[in-house]
C-alpha cells in the first residue's frame, strides 16, 4: 500500500470515541506516482487517528478516492509517527510544542551533543540531558516526560496493531484505556470486550498469548454472562457454567477445578457465591441494591391524601370518565403509598389510571406548569413507550436512560447514589421490560422520599436482560399491588382485549376464527402466507391505511416467512424502487429513501433509542438521514448495523409500543417461538385492528404452549430478607 508523508494542518472533524478524523494535510513526500502531483500541496484526508496533533510529521497509508459530496479525499487505513532521524528534523521536533520547556536554542545544544541518536539517548537516560550547557533539573524533567509521553501513544498503537487490532479498534482502545493502557496488555486485556466483541478479543489473545489463567478466568466470566443474557437468569449453577465453557470456548475443566477457579474469581470480587448459586458480581449487587433501596423507600414516612374519593368524583365529572372499583383502588392506593404496582392487560385502563394519578397529584399540590416539570417524572424503558406515555398524559416523558443521563462510553449514569434527581412522584410504565441492572440504577438515582408507581403487564414477555423484576416484586407480597381485570370494549363486537385474555388464561374460544369489528383470521398454509400478506396489505392501502399505521409483527428473522424475507416483500409494496429515490446497499440489504426503519440500540447523544421507528429522509454520499418523529439523525454507512427495515419487526422489539393496525403471521415454521407469552404480547400490541394470517392449528398450539423460561432470580428472596432485618 502506498503512503504519503507530511503534517496535519487543520482539523475539520474529529470523533474522540473512535478516532475518525477529517483533516487538511500538507503532503511532503510519497512513493505513489499517482500522488506526486499533490507533493507540497494541501489535501483532505480521512481515517482513524488515536490523537490529532497538528504540525507533527506522520506517514499515512491509503489511497485517493472521490467522495460524491466532498470530492477528492485521501482515505488512509494505517498511520505511523514519522520519527525524525536527521539532525535538522530532531531539532525541529524538540523545539515544537509537543516537547515542553525546550526552545530552538536548547534543542540545538542537545543535538550538537548527541547527534542523530539524541532521542534514543534521552529516552534511555534522563540524566543525559544534564550534560547540556544551561540545563536545569526541572527543565530536564519536563523535556524527558513530554518525550516519553509522546512516544508512548505511537508505541502502544503499533503494539495493538501488531496484536491484530484494526486502526479503528486501536483508536477506541487507546482512547478508553489510555490511563491504564499498560495493564491492558497484561491482566486487564479482556476489559477490551467493553468496546469489541468478546470472541474477537479472545481470538486475538489466543493468537498472541495462548492458553493461560487469564484467558481461562475471562472465559468463565463470559460463560456466566452468556447464561445470564440467554436465559435471563441472575445466577447459574456450576454445571451450567462448565457446559458453556466447554461448548463455547473448548475449555474442559472438572467440577472441582472449576470450583477452585470460581473461588479465585470470588476472592477477586468478580463473582459472588451463595450456596450452589454463582452470580456475576454486578447482578448480585443489582438484586441486593434493589431489595435494600425498596425497603428503605417503602419505610420512609409517606405523604397521604385526604378526600381522594371526592376529588376522584370531581375528576370523573370533569373528564366524563367513570372509574370501576379496581381502577379507583389503584389510583387512591398509589397516591397513599410510597411504592405501588399496577398491572393489567390491554383494555383494562392502565393509561387512564396514570392520567388520573397525575391529575389528582397536581390538584392536591396546586402545581403550576413549572412545578409539574420539577415534581413529576414519567418514565419508560423504551423510546416508543415514553412517547406513548407523553401523548396520553400531555406531559413530558423520558426513557430511563435519558432521565438518569446515561453516558454510553463509560456506561455510567450522571444521576446515581451520590447525585439524585429531585422529583417527588415517579411513574414507570412497561415495567415488565426492565431488567435488574436498569432497575437498580433507577433506584440509586431517585429521591429517597419519592412516590414510586410501577405500571406494567406481568403476562407480557420478560425483560431482554437478566431478571424478572415486576414478577418478583409482586410475588414478594410486600408492596401495594392493584391488579386490573375488567376489560373495556371498544365496540359491542370488539375482540382484541378478550382474545388477549383468552390467551393469558390458556382458554381459546372455539370461534376465534370468526371475523369481528377489530379482528380477522385469514386461514392459509405456510407457503401461502407471503402472497396472502401481500393481498391484505394492498387492500389496507386501498382503505387509506399506510405503513405508518400498519405494523407486521413476526416471531423470527430467518426462514421463508421470517422478518428478513417479509421486509423485502413489504418494501417493494410500500416503497418500490424509483429513479427519483436514492438507494444504498449495506450487506445484502437495500435501503431506499422513504423506507421505514427500526433503531436497534440506544443512542442518547442523538436522542434515539432501541425500538424507535423512523423513515429514511435522504441518502447522499453514503450517508443516511433518518427522521424519528422530527428528530433527524444522520448515519455513516458503517453505522447502518444500528438499524433494520421496520415494515416487519419482532414481537420482542414491539414491546412498549402500540400500533393502530397489526398483522400477525403465524405458522409451524416459527415452532421455536410458538408459545403463550409471545403470542399474547403480539396480540396485545394492536389498538384498532388485528389480522392474524396463517395456520389456525399453529396459533392454537402456541396458545396452549404455556412454555416459559422459568428464570432463576433471587430478588424476591433478597426483598424478603431485607424486610426481616
Amino acid at each position: 500500500m502506498s503512503y504519503i508523508k507530511g503534517k496535519l494542518k487543520n482539523t475539520i472533524f474529529y470523533n474522540e470515541d473512535n478516532g475518525y478524523v477529517v483533516a487538511l494535510f500538507r503532503v511532503k513526500e510519497t512513493d505513489s506516482p499517482k500522488m506526486q502531483e499533490y507533493v507540497n500541496k494541501t489535501i483532505t484526508v480521512t481515517g482513524n487517528l488515536t490523537e490529532v496533533k497538528l504540525d507533527l510529521s506522520i506517514i499515512l497509508y491509503g489511497e485517493m478516492v472521490v467522495n460524491e459530496k466532498f470530492g477528492k479525499q485521501y482515505r488512509f487505513t494505517r498511520f505511523e509517527i514519522d520519527t525524525p532521524t536527521t539532525k535538522e528534523a530532531i531539532i525541529e521536533f524538540l523545539a515544537s510544542n509537543f516537547i515542553k520547556s525546550c526552545g530552538e536554542k536548547t534543542a540545538k545544544k542537545i543535538v550538537d551533543l548527541y547527534g542523530e541518536q539524541t532521542l534514543d539517548i534521552i529516552k534511555a537516560d534522563k540524566n543525559a540531558l544534564m550534560a547540556v550547557e544551561g540545563m536545569t533539573v526541572t527543565k530536564a524533567d519536563k523535556i524527558y516526560d513530554s518525550l516519553i509521553n509522546f512516544s508512548k501513544s505511537s508505541d502502544i498503537i503499533l503494539k495493538l496493531q501488531e496484536f491484530g487490532f484494526s486502526i479503528e479498534e486501536c483508536s477506541k482502545i487507546y482512547n478508553r484505556f489510555k490511563d491504564r493502557i499498560e495493564n491492558i496488555f497484561n491482566e486487564d486485556f479482556y476489559d477490551i470486550k467493553e468496546l469489541i466483541d468478546f470472541m474477537r478479543v479472545d481470538s486475538i489473545y489466543r493468537q498472541n498469548k495462548g492458553e493461560d489463567e487469564i484467558r481461562c478466568a475471562a472465559c468463565i466470566l463470559e460463560s456466566m454472562s452468556i447464561l445470564a443474557n440467554a436465559l435471563g437468569d441472575t445466577y447459574s449453577f456450576i454445571e451450567e457454567i462448565g457446559s458453556v465453557l466447554q461448548k463455547k470456548f473448548e475449555i474442559f475443566l472438572s467440577e472441582d477445578v472449576l470450583k477452585e477457579k470460581l473461588d479465585i474469581l470470588k476472592n477477586k470480587e468478580k463473582v459472588v457465591r451463595e450456596d450452589k448459586r454463582y452470580y456475576l458480581k454486578e447482578l448480585y449487587e443489582s438484586e441486593a441494591s434493589i431489595a435494600y433501596r425498596l425497603k428503605s423507600l417503602d419505610s420512609m414516612p409517606g405523604e397521604s391524601f385526604k378526600n381522594l374519593e371526592s376529588r376522584l368524583e370531581d375528576l370523573e365529572r370533569q373528564s366524563g370518565i367513570t372509574y370501576n372499583e379496581d381502577q379507583k383502588n389503584a389510583i387512591i392506593s398509589a397516591l397513599n403509598n410510597n411504592v405501588s404496582i399496577i398491572s393489567g392487560g390491554p383494555g383494562t385502563g392502565k393509561t387512564t389510571i396514570i392520567n388520573a394519578i397525575v391529575q389528582l397529584y397536581i390538584i392536591e399540590h396546586h402545581l403550576s406548569p413549572m412545578d409539574i416539570m420539577e415534581k413529576i417524572a414519567l418514565l419508560a424503558p423504551t423510546g416508543r413507550a415514553s412517547k406513548k406515555m407523553a401523548q396520553a398524559t400531555h406531559l413530558p416523558a423520558y426513557t430511563i436512560h435519558r432521565y438518569l443521563k446515561w453516558n454510553k462510553d463509560r456506561n455510567e449514569f450522571f444521576y446515581n447514589e451520590d447525585n439524585k434527581t429531585a422529583h417527588q412522584l415517579i411513574i414507570v410504565d412497561e415495567t415488565s421490560m426492565i431488567d435488574v441492572s436498569l432497575f437498580s440504577a433507577l433506584l440509586k438515582g431517585i429521591n429517597p422520599h419519592v412516590k414510586l408507581i410501577l405500571v406494567g403487564d406481568i403476562y407480557q414477555l420478560p425483560s431482554v436482560g437478566p431478571g424478572l423484576v415486576l414478577n418478583d416484586l409482586i410475588n414478594s407480597d410486600l408492596f401495594n399491588y392493584a391488579p386490573l381485570n375488567i376489560i373495556y370494549r371498544q365496540s359491542n363486537n370488539s375482540y382484541i382485549p378478550y382474545l388477549a385474555k383468552e390467551i393469558k388464561n390458556v382458554d381459546l374460544s372455539e370461534d376465534f376464527l370468526n371475523k369481528r369489528d377489530d379482528y380477522s383470521f385469514f386461514a392459509t398454509s405456510s407457503e401461502k402466507i407471503a402472497p396472502a400478506l401481500e393481498e391484505i396489505i394492498k387492500i389496507s392501502k386501498e382503505k387509506g391505511i399506510d405503513e405508518k399505521e400498519m405494523q407486521v409483527l413476526v416471531p423470527m428473522y430467518k426462514g421463508e416467512n421470517g422478518i428478513d424475507n417479509l421486509n423485502r416483500l413489504l418494501q417493494n409494496i410500500y416503497n418500490p424502487a424509483k429513479r427519483s429515490k436514492n438507494e444504498l446497499i449495506y450487506g445484502d440489504v437495500v435501503y431506499r429513501e422513504n423506507d421505514k426503519v427500526l433503531q436497534l440500540v440506544n443512542d442518547l447523544e442523538h436522542n434515539v433509542f432501541n425500538g424507535d421507528i423512523g423513515y429514511i429522509e435522504r441518502i447522499v454520499a453514503n450517508k443516511v438521514t433518518i427522521n424519528f418523529d422530527g428528530n433527524k439523525v444522520t448515519y455513516e454507512k458503517k453505522d447502518l448495523k444500528q438499524i433494520k427495515h421496520a415494515y416487519a419487526i419482532t414481537i420482542h422489539k414491539s414491546q412498549g409500543s402500540e400500533f393502530d393496525h397489526v398483522i400477525f403471521p403465524i405458522c409451524h415454521n416459527y415452532y421455536k417461538m410458538l408459545y403463550n407469552k409471545l403470542v399474547y404480547t403480539g396480540v396485545s400490541r394492536a389498538k384498532k385492528t388485528l389480522t392474524i394470517v396463517g395456520e389456525p392449528q399453529s396459533f392454537a398450539m402456541a396458545v396452549r404452549n404455556n412454555y416459559a423460561n422459568n428464570r432463576k432470580t433471587s430478588l424476591k428472596d433478597k426483598i424478603l430478607q431485607a424486610y426481616e432485618v
